[in-house]
């Protein structure tokens, strides 16, 4: 009769744990895809900055920009 709490427990616990596998799965997935993990929270600005970042250094590899 002490045990009768098991018997919720352990359904719980196989879902929780189907969670935190698809969680892992989607994170492995975008990186494999994507080559870095998922940018948490990314809006319009943080997507603006990443272009700009992006022509940046575009631009500083570039054998023209060199002042050498």
């Amino acid at each position: 009769m002490s045990l009768r709490w098991l018997e919720a427990v352990l359904p719980l616990g196989i879902i929780a744990g189907f969670l935190c596998v698809m969680g892992n799965a989607q994170y492995f997935i975008h990186k494999a895809a994507h080559g870095r993990p998922k940018h948490i929270g990314n809006d319009v600005w943080d997507v603006a900055m990443e272009r700009r970042d992006k022509k940046m250094m575009e631009m500083l590899a570039s054998p023209s920009c060199s002042s050498s």
